[in-house]
């Protein structure tokens, strides 16, 4: 961040370090703060939702002006944003952001929706939102990878169970390297998410772009025989 940064973009300070008041000041002395870009390409709006401060989120997107949609110098939305606080403490914004109309279809320069960031931060009830506002959990972003591709490696069984509920994903899309979610849960070592896929219909015979089976990607002995012990026990065929 500029050095300057602080003395030069008043609002987004108070943004950053929740200064309600000061920043109702600074707004009703001058509305047009909302919507300047700082040296880091960012308005008020992001550093207030970066830094979950709820108050002040209510208080700029209650401009009349307000783009619910508006980009940050990487691309990124007030929604993917909140989607990304951890523990899913953005979910209180992520509401104030829907309401304001918020489209769940804008994707990031990385081809990402909110549904990939809130499922890398394993965010469930935040994914739960967000499909329930019809983000759609088929998009792919450019490395090829569905949200589902990132529950899989995270290891998040509830979330890939989300995903895949009446087909709102496909559980057997492969990224550009040829990787199912199958693969990646099992590369990581998460053997029950890899049964979940499994249950699910994940194909065990697919190979990534290398030839390579999803069990052979096991990273050592004792997650490949929980693997297919279990598949034994569940009468899963490997």
């Amino acid at each position: 961040m500029n050095a300057n940064t602080e003395t030069k973009y008043p609002l987004h300070e108070a943004a950053r370090e929740g200064k309600t008041s000061t920043a109702e000041s600074l707004l009703s002395a001058n509305p047009k703060l909302a919507a300047i870009k700082d040296d880091d390409e960012r308005l008020p709006i992001h550093w207030a939702i970066a830094y979950n401060h709820p108050s002040i989120v209510e208080l700029l997107i209650s401009n009349k002006h307000f783009d619910p949609d508006v980009e940050d110098g990487s691309g990124w939305t007030p929604l993917m944003i909140a989607a990304s606080l951890k523990n899913a403490e953005g979910d209180p914004i992520i509401d104030l952001l829907l309401k304001k109309g918020a489209d769940v279809s804008v994707r990031s320069v990385s081809g990402q929706n909110a549904l990939h960031f809130a499922t890398s931060k394993a965010n469930l009830s935040t994914v739960r939102t967000l499909i329930a506002n019809k983000c759609s959990a088929r998009v792919k972003d450019k490395r090829g990878q569905l949200a589902l591709h990132r529950a899989a490696a995270i290891g998040s069984t509830p979330i890939i169970q989300i995903l895949l509920e009446d087909g709102k994903s496909p559980v057997n899309a492969t990224d550009v390297d040829g990787l199912t979610a199958l693969h990646h849960a099992i590369s990581e070592g998460h053997g029950d998410a890899a049964i979940t896929l499994l249950k699910a219909g994940a194909e065990p015979d697919k190979r990534d772009s290398s030839g390579v089976l999803a069990i052979d990607m096991a990273p050592d002995n004792k997650v490949r025989s929980y693997i297919l012990q279990t598949a034994e026990r569940e009468g899963i065929e490997l």
